[in-house]
């Protein structure tokens, strides 16, 4: 007979879990308190980027999860890009980091450096004006995340008969039983992957554990006209102080002793920019990250202005006229760790923490862990 699984949140690392059970045989159920996952796994660019982790494990579990993307994607027809990924430079210290970059991933990474005239060739969307070259990967995805993971979850319980329990909020655990009030549910195992809502059923552990919250702020421009596509998703140099795979780089202090000289209010705010396009061709545009346990929860239209502002800098759009605005939180580890996995009891595994990365890792985060501990 096979086992039973309870999975506590339809975001993406309940769905990436609940996958990663269901494919080897379990009956998978999920919970989620609302009528669909509205949470940080939709309130994204829909990038998946492998250039941002760091050479080895990071970027193995990326690449991971990039092929469990394509094939769900694939098999479940869900809208997705394979455009990969522009870093342009304007400045000789971000072409230097760029550069120190390609060389140390050479062996490991189908990155190069481009020259103005071959990043114009990938994207009609570059500042071309002082433009010094250009840090090109073909490995990013863009998928459209606010639908792709209903679709997630749409293809789970058609092809692996997952069910799910939609307006169905767990107020306690005691394993092996789940209870919604005075419902209970039961299963051979219980993984809570419910974001920053784990802090309600294990307060203890969420006030014990090295884990903030970062608030996001974003913005949708609207529809390019006439079809018009950016191709691959474009950052400015700011980026390359934000992701891990940059500190490769020898000059990186460097560039970055520039920055918090010359971008002081955007470093104070987490400020750096990319843009990605969406298969309708609208641009999401993004992001800042503020740190703490509680959020103004209004946005801060200065930071949106900053935000429009550095994109100008490296991007020459068609439309630039705002669409949507809005807002995000994700749970954040201070410590350095890239997630947190903790057996809060036998038979019961919190997986959190994922900070930003939830659209890159979360697939091959869940399909490692379930791997080591079924086969």
């Amino acid at each position: 007979m096979s086992k039973s699984a309870i999975i506590i949140g339809a975001g993406i690392v309940g769905l990436a879990t609940a996958r990663a059970l269901a494919v080897r045989g379990y009956q998978v159920s999920i919970f989620e308190r609302n009528e669909q996952a509205v949470g940080a796994s939709i309130r994204n660019f829909g990038m998946i980027w492998p250039i941002g982790q760091a050479t080895g494990p990071m970027y193995d579990r990326a690449m991971l999860s990039r092929s469990i993307w394509k094939e769900l994607c694939t098999e479940a027809g869900i809208w997705h890009d394979e455009v990969g990924s522009l870093h342009l430079a304007y400045h000789d210290d971000e072409l230097q980091v760029m550069k120190e970059y390609v060389e140390s991933n050479q062996q490991y990474r189908p990155c190069q450096l481009l020259n103005p005239s071959a990043a114009e060739q990938k994207s009609p969307a570059i500042q071309l004006d002082g433009l010094k070259g250009a840090l090109w990967s073909p490995e990013e995805m863009i998928i459209e995340s606010r639908v792709a993971v209903a679709q997630v979850a749409a293809y789970l319980a058609e092809r692996y008969h997952v069910k799910f329990y939609w307006n169905t909020a767990i107020s306690l655990i005691e394993y092996p039983k789940v209870f919604s009030g005075t419902q209970a549910w039961d299963a051979d195992e219980i993984y809570v992957c419910s974001g920053q809502d784990f802090e309600t059923l294990y307060p203890e552990l969420f006030g014990a554990s090295a884990i903030t919250k970062c608030k996001l702020q974003m913005m949708r421009l609207e529809t390019q006209p006439d079809g018009w596509r950016i191709g691959p998703a474009l950052c400015g140099g700011l980026s390359m102080i934000h992701y891990p795979g940059f500190q490769v780089a020898a000059s990186l202090p460097a560039l970055r002793n520039r920055y918090e000289v010359q971008y002081a209010e955007y470093l104070k705010w987490g400020i750096h920019v990319m843009v990605s396009q969406n298969g309708g061709g609208e641009l999401t545009i993004g992001d800042s990250h503020e740190y703490g346990l509680v959020h103004d929860p209004f946005d801060k239209e200065f930071i949106n202005r900053f935000i429009k502002d550095y994109l100008h800098t490296f991007a020459n759009l068609k439309n630039w006229n705002l669409h949507q605005s809005w807002h995000g939180v994700y749970p954040k580890m201070t410590n350095g760790e890239t997630e947190l996995i903790v057996d809060v009891e036998p038979g019961v595994t919190v997986i959190n923490g994922l900070g930003g990365n939830g659209m890159t890792l979360s697939f091959g985060l869940c399909e490692q862990l379930i791997a080591s501990r079924v086969g």
